[in-house]
C-alpha cells in the first residue's frame, strides 16, 4: 500500500517537469519566426498599446511561450475578423491562431482545448426592463452582435423568440450607438468588451449574469497532428503552472476564466 502511495506521489511530482519540457522540432515544424494572429477588437486575447505598439494579454503570453520553448523568434499581429485568424492558417500567413472554438469553424481548421473561458452577456441601455439574460430570448427583443463572433453563432442556434441583428464585427461604438437611436434592445459580445463599454459609457450597464462561455483556443492547420499535440501540451502546462491565470490578473481582465481541463465538444 505504501509503495503505491509512493508511485502516485512521485507521478504527480513529475508532473510539472514534463509541462515544462522544451518542444522540439518535430513537435511543431515551422519556420522562424513562429507567426500568430488574433481577434484585434477581443481584450480576452490580447490588447496592442495604441502608442507603442506592443501586444500584450493571455493569448501574447502563450505565443510567446510556445516561441522559447521551440527556440524561435516570435510575430503576433492583429486581424479584424474571426474569420480573417482562420484565413491566416489556412494560407499559409500564419502558424498558430487564437480564435473561440465553434463547430462551423472546425471544420475549416483544427482546435487545441481550451485555455480560457469568455463568458457573454448582454449590454443594454441603462433604463431597460430587463435585468437578466434569462429574460433575453423574447418576442419583440432585438439583440444585436457582432456577425460571425463566437456569441452570434451561439445565439443562431440557441435563439426561439427574440429577433438578431447582427453588425460589422468589432465596432463597440456602433453597438452604443444602436442602443441608443433604439434600433436594437440589447447587445451581445463578451464580457469584458461590453465591460470596457460601460467604462467609456454612463448611459449602459451589463446584465449580471452570462448567456454563454466561449471557449478561447489556439487553431492550427487541418490535419496538422503533431502541431496541435504540441499546442495542446502547452496549454496543459499553462494551466498547471499558472501561467494563463497569471496572464489573465496580468491584463486585467473581468469576465474570464481559466479553461478547466477536459471538457466536450458538438
Amino acid at each position: 500500500m505504501f509503495k503505491l502511495m509512493f508511485k502516485k506521489l512521485h507521478a504527480l511530482a513529475l508532473l510539472p517537469a514534463l509541462f515544462t519540457l522544451p518542444l522540439q522540432a518535430a513537435d511543431f515544424s515551422t519556420t522562424a519566426p513562429l507567426r500568430a494572429t488574433y481577434l484585434a477588437s477581443n481584450p480576452s486575447q490580447a490588447r496592442q498599446d495604441p502608442k507603442t505598439g506592443a501586444i500584450s494579454g493571455p493569448a501574447a503570453e502563450l505565443a510567446r511561450e510556445l516561441g522559447k520553448r521551440l527556440g524561435v523568434a516570435v510575430t503576433i499581429t492583429p486581424v479584424a475578423t474571426p474569420q480573417a485568424v482562420i484565413d491566416s492558417i489556412k494560407g499559409g500567413a500564419a502558424d498558430i491562431g487564437f480564435v473561440a472554438y465553434d463547430a462551423e469553424r472546425a471544420r475549416d481548421v483544427d482546435f487545441s482545448q481550451a485555455y480560457l473561458l469568455a463568458w457573454n452577456s448582454y449590454l443594454v441601455p441603462k433604463n431597460s426592463p430587463l435585468l437578466k439574460a434569462a429574460e433575453v430570448d423574447l418576442p419583440g427583443v432585438r439583440i444585436g452582435v457582432g456577425e460571425g463572433d463566437a456569441g452570434h453563432l451561439y445565439l443562431q442556434r440557441a435563439l426561439r423568440h427574440a429577433e438578431l441583428k447582427p453588425n460589422p464585427p468589432g465596432s463597440m461604438d456602433l453597438a452604443i450607438k444602436r442602443l441608443a437611436e433604439g434600433e436594437i434592445d440589447v447587445y451581445a459580445a463578451s464580457r469584458p468588451r461590453l465591460l470596457d463599454a460601460v467604462a467609456k459609457n454612463p448611459d449602459v450597464r451589463v446584465l449580471p449574469d452570462n448567456f454563454y462561455g466561449v471557449e478561447q483556443a489556439i487553431i492550427v492547420g487541418k490535419g496538422e497532428a503533431a502541431r496541435l499535440a504540441a499546442v495542446n501540451r502547452l496549454i496543459a502546462g499553462a494551466r498547471t503552472s499558472g501561467l494563463i491565470q497569471s496572464a489573465i490578473e496580468r491584463a486585467g481582465l473581468k469576465g474570464v476564466d481559466v479553461a478547466p481541463p477536459g471538457g466536450k465538444r458538438p
